[in-house]
């Protein structure tokens, strides 16, 4: 039976500590860099307006983490946007360059935890919403760093026409080709092959021209309910590229479950996860500022065979669990795993 194991220690980062963090630290991007821990994560200092800025921390052991630095490394300021948020980043280093896949939204909004599942986010303050095709409609992006801290703007990765988010870079190139998973909402409908959300995937020899994306896993059990999304950075194994992946059922409630991409052709599916392997359990999981019954694997880190999960529970804190990378693999790989 597989066991994924939540450190004691969780929530290992908790807001409240430091200013850029005041209410909220959570969904954080992760890097194992010259010997050292590094989370990116997304925080905020007021519910009223909700507006969130991407920090980072380090760590000498994957869980006693530190801020960096008091100012955040990557803002809406910078895509020219002051009211807005930058969201979810995921870090990836590729030929010496560290590239983060971030979700923004350009304009404010406030958000009203109801305890229902989901939050009530508020835009009647801010009229700006009205030049977008629809208020809270979410673009991604890449920001990029040659020293892991001082991020700039390099593209957009999706169109500012539809909501597409859970933008993820592999770590390394494929084939020559820098490759991509997304989640487009719109991406919905006979012609899409899919009648909810799904992970897809494209390529770009540049990062700026992507080729037509290629759908590879829609929602199909119960528990992936209305819509799945790729969560954490692809992790490179001998049996494929692992990739965890987030589901949320009826109830809005956040699950997790695995799958295994070809290491030569991603587009190409192994195996995959037929029930979940993380759910809400603990109180820090069930409960908290934004919204309950949330676990949110971000990203992945490798070190001597285990796999450091990080993961927001329910838009406030960050946790982390481990796992052997074998254990999880095999996991997949088993009938009716």
């Amino acid at each position: 039976m597989l066991e994924i194991k939540r450190h004691p220690q969780n929530p290992i980062v908790i807001p409240g500590e430091q200013e850029i963090r005041k209410v909220v630290t959570f969904n954080p991007g992760a890097i194992y860099d010259n010997n050292k821990f590094y989370l990116y994560d997304r925080a905020a200092v007021t519910l009223s307006p909700f507006r969130t800025t991407i920090g980072i921390l380090e760590s000498d052991n994957g869980v006693d983490f530190k801020p960096l630095q008091d100012k955040p490394v990557f803002t809406s300021e910078k895509l020219g946007f002051p009211e807005g948020s930058v969201q979810d980043p995921r870090v990836v280093k590729i030929e010496g360059k560290y590239y983060m896949n971030y979700a923004f939204q350009p304009y404010g909004f406030n958000c009203y935890p109801t305890g229902e599942g989901v939050p009530f986010y508020d835009v009647s303050e801010y009229p700006k919403w009205e030049e977008e095709v629809y208020p809270m409609i979410t673009r991604s992006g890449i920001a990029v760093s040659d020293d892991g801290i001082n991020f700039k703007q390099l593209c957009y990765t999706s169109p500012k026409e539809i909501d597409d988010r859970d933008h993820i870079l592999f770590p390394e190139k494929i084939k020559d080709k820098f490759a991509l998973l997304r989640r487009p909402i719109e991406f919905v409908g006979e012609e899409y092959g899919t009648d909810r959300p799904g992970i897809w995937i494209c390529f770009s020899d540049d990062l700026h021209k992507w080729s037509k994306p290629v759908l590879i896993a829609r929602s199909e059990e119960q528990w992936e309910g209305k819509k799945i999304g790729a969560a954490a950075n692809p992790i490179k194994t001998n049996k494929g590229w692992l990739v965890m992946y987030h589901g949320v059922d009826t109830g809005s409630v956040y699950k997790v479950g695995a799958l295994l991409l070809d290491l030569e052709d991603p587009t190409i599916v192994i195996a995959r996860t037929k029930n979940y392997i993380m759910e809400p359990e603990e109180y820090y999981e069930k409960v908290g500022l934004i919204i309950p019954n949330v676990v949110f694997p971000t990203s992945l880190v490798e070190k001597d065979g285990l796999l450091y999960i990080y993961y927001g529970a329910c838009d406030t804190s960050i946790c982390l669990a481990t796992v052997k990378t074998e254990d999880l693999v095999n996991h997949i790989l088993a009938p009716n795993s």
